[in-house]
């Protein structure tokens, strides 16, 4: 499981928890999140995030 780090905020997706809030359930791989899925923090788009290693 990988994780994606937001580059205007710095909020954190990480495929093993998903964001149940926004309706992606754990588990779900990065290329599986909506094309239109903004981040919950700052609302920008999947682009803006980057793979990061932690």
């Amino acid at each position: 499981m990988k994780k994606y780090k937001c580059m205007v905020c710095g909020w954190i997706y990480d495929e093993a928890t998903g964001s149940p809030k926004e309706g992606i359930a754990p588990g779900t791989k990065w290329e599986d999140v909506p094309s239109d899925w903004v981040c919950p923090d700052c609302g920008v788009s999947k682009d803006q995030f980057d793979m990061i290693e932690i």
